[in-house]
């Protein structure tokens, strides 16, 4: 049944006035660089925190399940896009032993507490990168491109009964809403094909506006290498394949689709510039903020005043929302003593436990205390040579052929080379940050095994569907029968184990 308020507050959203708009979101980015200017975003501490998302399944089957609204508030996460999303985002907490160990205690016991809730319910909350199994009795296809049209207003019905999420798939923008990779090409109607993808999302605070450029540069050109380490998405629900022979789809496949996917989904489809994609350095912190008040709108909208200190940049904020560069400032001012300028590093699919989840978050706020502060000279990598590297991680994770420059200034295609200095450098920013060297080993010991062991998440699950295969199983077989043992594996790991478990 679709809440014919739903659509009537969809069918406002679009038609609101687009210069008005405009305007309000002009004034208030001259207003967002005065305050930076003042020094009202420049905290001195290195914060950090983490977005987390998952999704539902069925504690029997493994098959998708749609997360009823009322238990999605009961467990305190958020709604997502897809009916079968949810989200965790943990509280800022300083970048030290405690900071860290907070970040993580949080997700666990919120985590633990959500599990025991939706699991009466026979719902079980999922960390993964994409999801392979629709709901039982239902396609892939007809789960992802059912709708309904109500005056000329298309809803999709799996899609959060959300105004600005069903919004997209009404408004002019000419977003893409299709899936193309090798041996995929599907369109839709609405924007729900993105549900198919969760992600984590690492943050980190830095302690001076005004320097956002100069660590926005590294966080860039480490963006490749990092994505590398964490692909967790090679495979599509089997029955969207065009061809779906085997050897082709393991052959021609990447490590990580859910990078195409959201850009295939949500880039238009004419000249108009694409929202998701790569992003250019940022030569000053005023740079940063008219890129944001320059981005094409999908859904402008009137954003009413609710008391708050960041009400002079609600329009700007509310246009942040759809700024979607795989990396992206932010600027989030919930009071005057708590503004702050910060990173949000959005490549990284979600991943199979909570400690491997924290060990990026880990290494993202080291990386980004060392690398600047030591001038370390990755720095001076072509942003056009960490463009090539970014899709390369995407295309063949641990395999691509990565460009790094080491400590010395040398140019080199190593991995062994690259992630040395990339691990040391993480090391040496949390060193900074009081972490005794036993504790930064537990963080990052996740991460360095992968490397050590040359597997991923991704790799471990062609490695599984490629055995299946041999052993007789079609590809509509071997994809779901992996998917569960990687559920089947997760249940006893998400909350205290890490993926180092599973290669036992």
């Amino acid at each position: 049944m679709i809440d014919t308020d739903l659509v009537d507050s969809v069918r406002a959203s679009i038609a609101t006035d687009s210069d008005r708009f405009a305007e309000c979101v002009e004034r208030e980015a001259e207003r967002l660089k005065d305050d930076v200017r003042e020094g009202t975003f420049d905290n001195p501490q290195a914060i950090v925190g983490l977005e987390y998302e998952f999704y539902g399944v069925d504690r029997e089957t493994a098959a998708l399940r749609r997360i009823p609204r009322w238990l999605l508030r009961f467990i305190g996460f958020e709604k997502e896009l897809g009916l079968h999303n949810a989200e965790l985002n943990t509280s800022p907490q300083p970048l030290n032993s405690y900071g860290l160990a907070a970040q993580q205690r949080e997700v666990q016991s919120r985590l633990a507490a959500a599990r025991e809730r939706t699991r009466t319910e026979g719902v079980e909350l999922v960390s993964d990168g994409i999801w392979t199994i629709p709901p039982t009795g239902e396609s892939a296809n007809r789960y992802l491109t059912d709708t309904v049209d109500r005056g000329g207003i298309t809803i999709s019905t799996n899609a959060s009964p959300d105004v600005r999420y069903q919004a997209m798939s009404n408004a002019s923008y000419p977003a893409g809403m299709r899936l193309e990779a090798p041996h995929v090409d599907f369109s839709a109607d609405t924007v729900a094909l993105e549900s198919l993808i969760t992600s984590i999302q690492p943050h980190y605070q830095v302690p001076y506006a005004a320097d956002l450029p100069e660590f926005f540069r590294y966080a860039v050109r480490i963006a490749g290498p990092l994505l590398a380490i964490g692909v967790n998405s090679p495979f599509f629900p089997p029955e969207l394949y065009e061809d779906p022979d085997p050897d082709a789809v393991l052959a021609d496949g990447w490590m990580e689709h859910r990078i195409g996917i959201f850009e295939t989904v949500m880039n238009p489809t004419d000249e108009t510039p694409d929202k998701v994609r790569f992003p250019r350095d940022i030569q000053t912190v005023e740079d940063a903020v008219d890129r944001i008040a320059a981005d094409v709108p999908i859904v402008p909208n009137e954003i009413p005043d609710r008391g708050r200190f960041d009400d002079r940049y609600r329009h700007l904020s509310y246009k942040h929302g759809s700024y979607w560069r795989w990396l992206r400032p932010v600027f989030d001012a919930p009071s005057e003593t708590t503004a702050n300028a910060r990173i949000e590093f959005r490549p990284l699919p979600a991943q199979p436990t909570v400690r491997d989840s924290i060990a990026f978050l880990a290494a993202f706020a080291g990386l980004m205390e060392s690398l600047p502060r030591r001038e370390h000279p990755i720095g001076t990598l072509e942003w056009e040579r960490a463009r090539e590297n970014f899709y390369a991680a995407v295309r063949d994770g641990l395999d691509a052929e990565l460009v790094w420059i080491d400590s010395n200034g040398d140019r080199t295609t190593d991995r062994e080379r690259c992630y040395d200095e990339l691990l040391s450098a993480a090391r040496d920013g949390l060193e900074t940050r009081g972490l005794a060297a036993e504790t930064i080993d537990r963080y990052l010991e996740p991460l360095s095994v992968r490397v050590d062991r040359e597997v991923t998440p991704a790799a471990w699950k062609r490695r599984r569907v490629r055995e299946r295969l041999e052993a007789g199983a079609s590809l509509t077989e071997a994809i779901p029968e992996v998917q569960r043992t990687y559920i089947d594996e997760q249940r006893e790991t998400l909350l205290e184990g890490s993926f180092v478990d599973w290669l036992e």
